[in-house]
């Protein structure tokens, strides 16, 4: 007769193990009652839905339950059949509340109930599964719509280009002639990005020395900065400005932050723009510091968690793309953005960018 090798598990741990696999790995909430009402099975998404610990109420009638799982299982008792799906609301041990949805399902023999398990699916998990869902539809229909409407624009680009090089051409303005040169380019550049799509394009590393990108992202804002009487502050510290990156893609960055930072502000606000050498620290580098700071308004508690979020915008007519994409190229740049600010205080942002030696 063949016999078992030693040290292969046998039946009952089997099971034990395959009990434990079930009771820990899913996803949903699993709660178990035998016939005589008592608890058997307490998952551990149980545990976390009602705050309750598995080990407490393990073997212990049914009556321990919250109030709303204690209601369910006495109507299933009561009538020996599966209720229809409930929506309730269970209120943890820590004051917490939970919607959740509770499926049972029920063996019962002569009229009287052999098992009951309840299983519960936390809703606000689902719904925001159905809202990632839906953004991440809606971010498709974009990314098609932008690459056709790029490709348009692209056509349109090329004889608007051709005629400002014949104004350029005879009007031979020098700051206007780089100013337009430059812009020219960098909105070609855009708009390849655009079209190689849906998805955003790599930046084109090169040397690039930030405290030009930023003195030209400055000029670029200095209109506006005229028109409400912005006061500029600008305090270029840094000893080091050379940093690995795509200029375009920087100077793009750079400017959303300052418009931003002009939009915040009302008439006779101040604008301070600084720049310093970050010192080596806990095994990084040292970096390159960029400070905007504002006097505009601020922005609340409830909003700064969502600040970066794709088409998350508090202004009348914003896309909500300004920030996620100023922070998609610092990223993309090895770099980081941090923000800090108070209602009715303005608000700092601070971009982090690796020097090019380090």
């Amino acid at each position: 007769m063949p016999t078992k090798p030693k040290n292969q598990p046998g039946p009952l741990a089997e099971a034990g193990n395959y009990s434990s696999i079930l009771r820990n790995g899913l996803v949903c909430g699993v709660v178990g009652i035998d016939g005589h009402k008592k608890i058997t099975v307490f998952s551990v998404e149980a545990e976390r839905l009602t705050g309750l610990a598995a080990a407490a109420l393990t073997g212990q009638p049914v009556e321990k339950l919250p109030e709303g799982l204690r209601k369910i299982a006495g109507e299933i008792f009561t009538t020996a059949k599966a209720a229809a799906d409930h929506h309730i609301r269970l209120t943890t041990a820590t004051g917490e509340h939970r919607d959740v949805r509770v499926h049972a399902v029920v063996t019962a023999a002569q009229g009287k109930v052999d098992h009951l398990v309840l299983i519960l699916n936390d809703l606000a998990a689902a719904q925001q599964l159905e809202v990632n869902l839906r953004r991440l539809d809606r971010l498709a229909n974009i990314g098609t719509l932008s690459a056709s409407m790029a490709h348009e624009v692209k056509n349109a680009i090329v004889a608007v280009r051709t005629f400002v090089d014949l104004l350029l051409e005879k009007q031979q303005e020098a700051e206007l002639a780089e100013i337009v040169g430059r812009e020219m380019k960098r909105i070609d550049a855009i708009i390849s990005q655009m079209l190689r799509v849906a998805g955003p394009a790599k930046p084109d590393i090169a040397p690039v020395r930030a405290h030009e990108a930023l003195e030209h992202s400055l000029r670029l804002v200095q209109h506006q900065l005229n028109e409400k009487l912005i006061t500029l502050k600008k305090s270029f510290a840094a000893g080091d400005d050379h940093v690995a990156g795509d200029l375009y893609q920087m100077e793009q960055a750079f400017m959303n932050l300052l418009l931003n930072a002009v939009e915040a502000m009302g008439v006779n606000g101040e604008l301070t723009v600084t720049t310093e050498v970050a010192g080596a620290a806990g095994g990084r580098p040292a970096q390159f510091r960029i400070t905007i700071q504002d006097t505009g308004v601020g922005i609340t508690p409830e909003n700064m968690g969502r600040l970066f979020e794709t088409f998350f915008t508090t202004k009348k007519h914003g896309t909500g793309l300004g920030l996620p994409i100023t922070r998609r190229i610092i990223e993309e740049h090895r770099g980081s953005i941090s923000v800090a600010s108070e209602p009715n205080q303005g608000a700092t942002f601070t971009v982090l960018l690796p020097l090019a030696g380090g």
